[in-house]
Order: structure tokens, then sequence, then C-alpha cells
């Protein structure tokens, strides 16, 4: 395929980001070893070799797509949880901005928390952007603990943040194989898991397991 007339008098960054969609939408349904560059091309409307000129091979073009995807998340994320709120607040909005990118970008979520995960050196693309999602995580339960005049361990917090991230991931990937759920609603009910517990956390409660 030919590129069109049309493509190439848009914007250079408009004409990566229409290589990018379909390079998403390819790489979610096939996976990284088994997409093609050609069907990556024909969905773009462009000639194989303009996909190569702008975004290189296909490694290159896949750590693209997962930086996209992953710049958007922690962007919707970052927009939505405002200093200044209340905790709860907090989480809850960075709760609903990442359910709602899930359910808006559903090929994103499957690129980068399918495809990527089990791939070299793509899972530790992905990995560095969880850990800056762990680390917005704990920095609000630290500051909720803070606020109530408690404090607890390092790897406590850790820990609980981690557990967090996982949980809304696995909720995450239910919500991206139901078109029909709503986003909110799944941040809704991750919310009520989260904060509840958390709030017993605030109270001071801690279970422990039967001495006997």
């Amino acid at each position: 395929m030919s590129t069109s007339p049309t493509f190439k008098r848009l914007p250079r960054a408009v004409r990566e980001q229409q290589m990018l969609d379909a390079a998403v939408q390819v790489f979610s349904r096939r996976g990284f070893h088994a997409a093609g560059m050609d069907e990556i091309a024909e969905l773009a409307g462009i000639s194989k070799p303009m996909v190569y000129a702008y975004l290189g091979p296909k490694e290159d073009l896949f750590v693209a797509c997962i930086r996209r995807e992953g710049t958007r998340m922690m962007e919707a994320i970052a927009g939505e949880v405002a200093p200044e709120l209340p905790p709860d607040q907090r989480l809850w909005r960075g709760l609903r901005a990442f359910f709602g990118f899930v359910g808006a970008h559903r090929d994103g979520w499957a690129v980068l928390y399918r495809q990527a995960r089990g791939e070299q050196p793509f899972a530790t693309e992905l990995a560095g952007m969880r850990t800056r999602v762990v680390e917005v995580v704990s920095a609000m339960l630290d500051s909720a603990l803070r606020a109530q005049g408690r404090e607890i361990g390092r790897t406590d917090l850790e820990v609980a943040s981690y557990a967090l991230v996982g949980a809304s991931e696995s909720l995450a990937d239910w919500l991206a194989d139901h078109p029909d759920a709503d986003p909110e609603k799944a941040a809704t009910r991750m919310m009520n898991v989260a904060w509840l517990g958390a709030g017993e956390l605030l109270r001071g409660a801690v279970w422990r397991p039967p001495t006997s």
C-alpha cells in the first residue's frame, strides 16, 4: 500500500499518533510476536516503509506504544489527584481516572498489562510505570495516616500499596473484558474495598493470626 497524499499533509505528530493508534489495535489483538508490520501499515492507511521511517522496527514501535499508553494513564491519574483534597477524595479520583482510562482505552490496557508483562525488555518498561503508580498510592496512604496522627512502617506501607495496585489491576482486567461495564461503578467497588479497609487501618485496627 502506498501512503496517501492526505496522510502526507498531516503534521508529523498527528501522523505518528495515527500510526501508534493502528499499532496499539494490532498488538492488543495479536500480541507482539504475531503482530505484523504489514497489518499495522494497512490499518493506518500508509505504506510499511513509512512506519519504519517514522517509528523504527517492530520492537521500537511496541516500546513507543507502551510509553504512550503508560503516559496517558499516568497523566489521567495525575490530573485528578490534587494534593489539597482530603485523602479519601484523592484516592477516589485516582481510581476513577484509572478505571476511566481502562474503559476508554481497552486496547491500550491490553498492550500494557497483557502483552508487555511477559516480554523483555518490554516488561522492564512496564515495571517502571507500575513503580511510579505504587509510589503515588503509597504517598496518599501515608498522608492519610499522618493526618490521623498515625504512622506505619515503610514495609507495611509498601505492601499495602502493592496490594491496592494489584487489586485495581485485576479489576481493570475484568473491566477490559466487559465492554458494557461502567468504569465509574468499577472505581466505586474498588473504593469500597480499599477505603473501608484503610479506614480500619486509620483507626488503628490490626488483624492478627490466631495464636493456636
